[in-house]
């Protein structure tokens, strides 16, 4: 069983069940004591910044804002450095503890042993 867990959520507001889907797959992870980092791509970028989660509704889902608390009390959740760069997002946008980082770093977590990447 792979002991580290990569998520890259490519959706957002415009697919809300597959962006729940990763959120919420990361926040049972964390929670099981599995190492988990999660990227935010593409639409799924604004979460990075304060209030934007709390805005993204979906029935009979967990509160994005608790999952994405949840999975910075125990993993790490990454922004896509070109992602941010299109949306003119610094690190002196987003939420505390999350990082921005390319598509190298990327690479190198879901290639390291004992890994298993997951898109959403």
């Amino acid at each position: 069983m792979a002991k580290k867990l990569v998520i890259k959520v490519t959706a957002g507001a415009d697919a809300p069940e597959r962006c729940s889907q990763a959120f919420t797959v990361a926040a049972v992870a964390v929670a099981s004591g599995v190492e988990v980092s999660l990227w935010l791509t593409g639409e799924s970028s604004w979460f990075a910044l304060p209030g934007r989660a709390a805005e993204f509704d979906l029935p009979h889902a967990a509160p994005l804002p608790d999952l994405i608390d949840s999975i910075l009390a125990a993993g790490r959740i990454t922004l896509c450095t070109q992602c941010a760069a299109r949306r003119e997002i610094t690190e002196d946008d987003v939420l505390k503890g999350i990082r921005i980082a390319g598509a190298q770093v990327f690479v190198q977590e879901a290639m390291s042993d004992e890994t298993q990447a997951l898109v959403y």
